[in-house]
């Protein structure tokens, strides 16, 4: 079996991690129904993947991971530019933080 196709050096990774502050959530409960609404909006909106990380008992902060695989760091960096715009004109949360790396394959 020959596997060539698997030497390429093209696949690039960008992971974005993001803080929020849900300051109107005053229950884990309220929590829990923006960040499913925040997370059904990216993934209908955006080819990336995404979980909730960290905080997660506690009802106005939330951590949140996203990841995108593609083959052009430039349309991967685009992708998740654009979605960190969408974080910081939200009007349910405020973005406190983020943080964004590009990770590339090492074949």
């Amino acid at each position: 079996m020959n596997l060539e196709f698997c030497k390429s050096d093209d696949t690039m990774v960008g992971l974005l991690c993001v803080r929020l502050i849900i300051r109107n959530a005053r229950t884990l409960k309220g929590k829990r129904r923006v960040i499913k609404s925040l997370k059904d909006r990216v993934k209908n909106n955006f080819n990336v993947s995404i979980s909730e990380t960290g905080v997660l008992d506690h009802c106005q902060y939330s951590s949140l991971g996203i990841a995108m695989v593609g083959n052009d760091k430039q349309y991967v960096n685009s992708t998740l530019s654009n979605l960190l715009n969408m974080f910081k004109g939200a009007t349910s949360f405020e973005l406190a933080g983020y943080h964004l790396e590009f990770m590339h394959s090492q074949s």
